[in-house]
Formats: C-alpha cells, structure tokens, sequence
C-alpha cells in the first residue's frame, strides 16, 4: 500500500473551514433557528426538519474542531472515510428536509412572517445541502489519497449509504405505528424494512472501519446472496403494502379525500394517507438500489470466475480485488 502523506496540511484545513465548514454551519444554524422561532406553529414536520438540522450543525462542528486541533492525524484512513461518510449523509438529509418540509408545510402556510421565515429556512437547508456536496467532491483532493483505495469512493459503499438513508426514511415515517399495526401484511413489510437494513449497516460500518482484507471471492458471493434476498424482499413489501394500504377490498383508503386525517386543507403534519403513500414510493426506490446493487455484485462474482478459470493456463493465479476495480 502506498504510504504518502494521508492528512491534509495545516492551510488545506483552513481553507476547507474558511470555504466550506464555515458556511455549512453557518446556514444549518439560521434554518433550525428560523424554524425554532416560530413556536408552536411550525409544527411536526418543522420540529422535524429542525432535528435534523441541529444535528447536522452538532456533527460538523465536531468534525470541525477535531480536524482544526489535528486529532484526525492519529487514524487518518478511519477518520476519512467516517467523514466522507458523513458528508455524504447530511447532503443527503438537508436535500431531504428541504422537499418534504416545503411540500408538506411551507405551501400550506398564508402570506405573513411565518412563512417568510420557513422559506427562508428551507433556503438555507438548499445551500448546505449543496456544500456538503462540494465537500465530498473536494476531500478527495484535500487529502492526496488518489493511488490509496478507500472504502467510501467505491459503487458499493454508495449503494449501501443510499440503502441505509432510504431506509432510515422509511422507518422515520413508521413511527406512526398506526400506520401497519392493524394487518399482519403490513407488520411483514415493516419487518423487511428491518431486516435488509441490519445487514446492509453491518456491512457499511465493516467497510469504515477498513475491513478490507478478506478473500474477495468470498465476500462477493456473500454480497450477491445478500443483494438477492434483500431483492425479494423488498418486491414483497413493494406488493404487499400498495396493496394492504389502498385497496378498497382489503380495508385500505384508495383516495386521499377519503382518510379523516386529509380532510383539514391546512395541516402541520402529514396525514396518515401521505405517509402511506410516501413509504410506497421509498420502498421502490430502495428496491431498485437493491437492483442495482444486485447487478453489481454479479457482475464482480462472474470476473472472479473467469479470472479463476484462466489461472490455471498462466499457470499462476489472478485473484480479483474489488477495492481495484470500482474507485467511483
């Protein structure tokens, strides 16, 4: 492995805070703040998008204050992936928590102070989604490490945050057990959610702590029986909970007019038919991750068996490394 400087200098650090740590903190700050103004009236779906802001504000301003005093230094390789990682996340929840809270509480809001402030807060969540994407792309040349492999430039450490994030989505709105708790079909779907979760977190903490060095052949077989059986179950949770949730026949409200929670034009929250509906819509999301996921780890299990069939004629063996082959 390659043993160059892993860590950036001391006038890379400051420019990483001066261009982009200091913005982002500084427009998560003013959109929890702008929401956290309005009282009670921001209601559910502000005081969740105002969690999700503060904790990205707390994060980067610890990452900031390790990277700042050096203490990234002593574990350079474990420190950048986790804050790469990270990253990757908070763009993830800031753009995240932009649509849903202007879609489901801003344009519901009257002409007036209180939804001046919301679009304003909905603006700066835009901007630091946008930073934080600006940093994931910069830290790959702040820290020099283009001939090192690293777990997070890699298609598959992407497909499992893009999994995880989904899925932790999904469980955000199934805190309204009211939602699944009345149909065994739906409990099933909630269970599938958990269930391809668990392993796919298992797998991207592994990768971050650099669990790296394993028989490739192996792990991709176990990656490809992974992927397939997360596969199947998520087609079942994508049959079962369209189904069970708005379908007539089976009990479930076809028409949003039709549930009670819908009816008041003016909502704080969303309704238990929105919440439905935005779990349906995740879970095919997720599910074509999953596909594509699928397709990855077949494809690396089918050039791990052409290289070993071809071992024998050179007379020496060609193992496949799959750190090698999909640096994004």
């Amino acid at each position: 492995m390659c043993t160059q400087r892993t860590s950036p200098d001391d006038g890379a650090v400051c420019a990483m805070c001066c261009c982009l740590r200091l913005p982002q903190l500084f427009s998560t700050c003013v959109a929890f703040s702008l929401v956290a103004d309005m009282g009670f009236g921001r209601g559910a779906i502000g005081n969740w998008a105002m969690s999700f802001w503060c904790v990205c504000f707390a994060m980067t301003f610890i990452i900031t204050v390790v990277e700042l005093c050096r203490a990234d230094s002593e574990f350079p390789f474990f420190w950048y992936n986790i804050s790469v990682t990270y990253t990757c996340y908070a763009a993830l929840i800031c753009l995240l928590a932009s649509i849903i809270y202007s879609i489901t509480y801003v344009q519901f809001l009257p002409d007036g102070p209180y939804r001046d402030r919301a679009i304003a807060a909905t603006a700066f969540s835009c901007i630091a989604s946008v930073l934080y994407v600006i940093e994931v792309a910069g830290l790959w040349n702040c820290y020099e490490l283009e001939r090192i492999f690293f777990y997070v430039h890699t298609m598959r450490a992407l497909l499992k945050v893009l999994e995880t994030f989904v899925a932790g989505v999904i469980f955000a709105f199934l805190s309204n057990t009211s939602l699944y708790l009345h149909q065994p079909a739906l409990e099933w779907c909630v269970a599938v959610y958990s269930i391809c979760f668990i392993p796919a977190a298992v797998v991207l903490l592994l990768g971050l702590a650099e669990w790296e060095y394993m028989p490739p052949r192996p792990f991709s077989i176990f990656q490809l029986v992974l992927s397939l059986l997360s596969v199947l179950l998520y087609i079942s949770a994508l049959v079962l909970w369209p189904l069970y949730q708005f379908s007539e026949e089976l009990g479930g409200l076809p028409q949003r007019f039709m549930d009670e929670s819908c009816v008041d034009g003016l909502s704080y929250d969303m309704c238990a038919w929105d919440q439905c509906l935005a779990v349906a819509v995740l879970t095919a999301i997720n599910l074509l991750v999953y596909v594509v996921d699928l397709g990855y780890w077949a494809r690396q299990v089918s050039v791990g068996t052409e290289n070993v069939s071809r071992a024998p004629d050179s007379g020496q063996s060609h193992p496949v490394s799959s750190q090698s082959e999909d640096i994004v």
